[in-house]
């Protein structure tokens, strides 16, 4: 059973077409109050720190999350870069994940954007963080993604690729 307590790095790519400017999707997302309107509301996510109009590298921002089972837990992210227009990248300080590192990619086409999310991820070496992953966790990650991209859809007059 040695597999369980090694540590595994989960990938998750989604590809979607906005068909707005790209000034428009870089304003949007680089707005970090705007992360409420993407966030299924059973996450009961909640910002609990100050927010800057426009997001920077090195900002912190905390938040209060319940993503199972009314379970409040802090998680902690920083914008550890950003490309004006091209791309920006976030990744966990402190939260339930062990290594959470999230790219934003934004390339204008013909008619609007395409916006690619690269998320690596990884819930730990114990066999509780495997339990967890197998039972839930990559599901309920799937699951944020699913609803972040229909929202977007329906938020962004219902074009994908």
């Amino acid at each position: 059973m040695k597999h369980l307590h090694n540590s595994q790095m989960h990938r998750l790519k989604q590809i979607q077409f906005l068909p707005i400017s790209l000034d428009q999707a870089w304003n949007f997302f680089a707005t970090p109050s705007n992360l409420n309107e993407v966030t299924p509301e059973d996450m009961v996510f909640e910002i609990t720190s100050e927010l800057p109009l426009k997001m920077y590298e090195g900002l912190i921002i905390s938040y209060r999350i319940k993503p199972m089972m009314n379970i409040p837990l802090n998680w902690v992210t920083e914008i550890t870069h950003v490309h004006e227009k091209e791309y920006f990248v976030d990744e966990q300080r402190q939260g339930p994940y062990n290594i959470w590192h999230h790219e934003h990619h934004f390339k204008e086409v013909e008619g609007g954007v395409i916006m690619t999310d690269l998320l690596h991820y990884d819930i730990g070496k114990s066999i509780f963080g495997w339990i967890a992953g197998k039972l839930f966790v990559h599901k309920k990650v799937r699951n944020i993604f699913e609803f972040r991209r229909k929202t977007l859809e329906t938020y962004f007059c219902k074009k994908l690729i």
